[in-house]
């Protein structure tokens, strides 16, 4: 635990704090104010005076809620750690079509830079979030930029009274003033501006409709990407078993028919096709139960997931320490999973990391599983599109799994696999 730090140190943090929540929580108050100060200006005694000043009041709050919305985010994460995420929708794709139109997934345009900006007009408009931070942009300057702006107001009075203080009668008043006043402000300093992460907190983050709607839309990715994924690993067996042990078995089939007609005439010829029909036997037993090991490996099924990592530890070119808090008891698709998850990254290590020793640790905690792999590599892997690891993150979405990888240039690199479960 930290030591706490001096009270002149606290005040002072909390000044800027309160300065800077109470300068993004009043801009658009401040645009409103200065239209209104246009108005009288110009003159107000005629009705349709007030439409300019009304137009910009609407254009300048339509123009920097989201902006305002985004930097009281920023302050947010900054200052307190909490994320508030934005939950905007996010754009599709704009597509040219064989008739020379553009398709924005709302309207077909003439070129592509008007469908772009139909796209992001019409993407705006029926945004939720969009809706969220105009009601944020309105309450936030009458409960946090007003409670924000007391530290910075008392200071500003406080230096106004001490000022102006004289040596007598109102002097002393002013003084007295000035001192409380900025008693005030070092008090209010520390703790004002926490009143923008309560607003933010209540006000900013997504409604449960956005999140099911985020959530509906992730899923329908997952299930593409396990359709997709599904479908490869059907193809690929059905090509080990045409091209492996399909073809040695026809092959079989040719030899013990050659030796039953040659079985008469030449013994000798009829015995060495046995012998060979046997081989092949041998290897087709062999290939099949490679392919069995790569769709279900039976030590996985047999015996769990910790011992199934260890012996392939054995299996790979490296010096693999296999750490485990015990026996882990998991549904079989997400063993199968994290199997070929580390299956995959210790052969990355191997193959492409020129790494010579790989730590691996399974871990249950209260959420779930957490699988970290770490070697002693040249670093620098990344999660490229297309590639192994980017594929392995996709089969850990389908269980809400997460995948993190740390992988400076030089090494050493740690990929962290986490999987919620009972």
């Amino acid at each position: 635990m930290g030591r706490e730090r001096p009270w002149i140190v606290r005040a002072g943090v909390g000044f800027w704090r309160a300065g800077a929540a109470a300068g993004v929580c009043l801009l658009l108050p401040a645009v409103w104010a200065a239209a209104v100060g246009l108005a009288v200006w110009c003159g107000a005694e005629h009705p349709w005076s007030w439409i300019g000043p009304a137009v910009i009041v609407c254009a300048g709050t339509l123009a920097l809620a989201q902006a305002v919305c985004r930097a009281v985010r920023a302050l947010v994460a900054r200052w307190t750690g909490t994320a508030i995420p934005g939950g905007y929708r996010e754009a599709g794709p704009v597509m040219q079509l064989s008739t020379g139109y553009w398709w924005n997934g709302f309207s077909y345009e003439r070129s592509r830079r008007d469908a772009v900006m139909d796209q992001r007009m019409r993407l705006w408009w029926s945004d939720p979030a969009t809706w969220r931070d105009l009601r944020f942009a309105v309450i936030a300057p009458f409960t946090a930029g007003l409670v924000a702006a007391v530290p910075p107001a008392a200071l500003a009075v406080a230096v106004l009274g001490l000022a102006g203080a004289g040596p007598a009668g109102s002097g002393a008043a002013a003084r007295l003033t000035g001192a409380g006043a900025l008693a005030v402000a070092v008090g209010a300093a520390p703790y004002a501006w926490r009143s923008l992460h309560r607003v933010a907190v209540r006000f900013l983050g997504p409604s449960s409709a956005m999140l099911l709607a985020e959530r509906v839309d992730e899923l329908t990715v997952q299930r593409a990407d396990a359709t997709v994924a599904q479908a490869a690993e059907i193809r690929r067996i059905e090509r080990d078993l045409h091209d492996g042990a399909q073809a040695r078995l026809v092959a079989l089939g040719l030899s013990l028919a050659t030796a039953e007609a040659l079985m008469d005439r030449d013994p000798e010829q009829s015995r060495a096709l046995m012998r060979e029909a046997r081989a092949g036997a041998a290897a087709s037993l062999t290939e099949l139960r490679e392919l069995i090991r790569g769709i279900s490996p039976p030590v996985l099924s047999e015996r769990g997931l910790v011992d199934a990592v260890r012996a392939l530890a054995l299996d790979v070119p490296l010096d693999v320490a296999v750490r485990a808090g015990g026996p882990l008891h998991l549904d079989p698709p997400i063993e199968s999973a994290l199997y070929f998850g580390v299956a995959e990254l210790l052969t990355n290590a191997a193959k492409h990391a020129g790494a010579n020793r790989a730590h691996v640790s399974l871990v249950r905690d209260e959420t779930g599983i957490v699988v970290e792999v770490e070697d002693d590599g040249r670093g620098g892997a990344d999660a490229r599109p297309g590639g192994g690891l980017a594929g392995l993150r996709r089969r850990l979405a389908v269980f809400d799994g997460t995948l993190a990888i740390t992988s400076p240039h030089g090494g050493p690199t740690r990929v962290r696999m986490a999987v919620p479960c009972a």
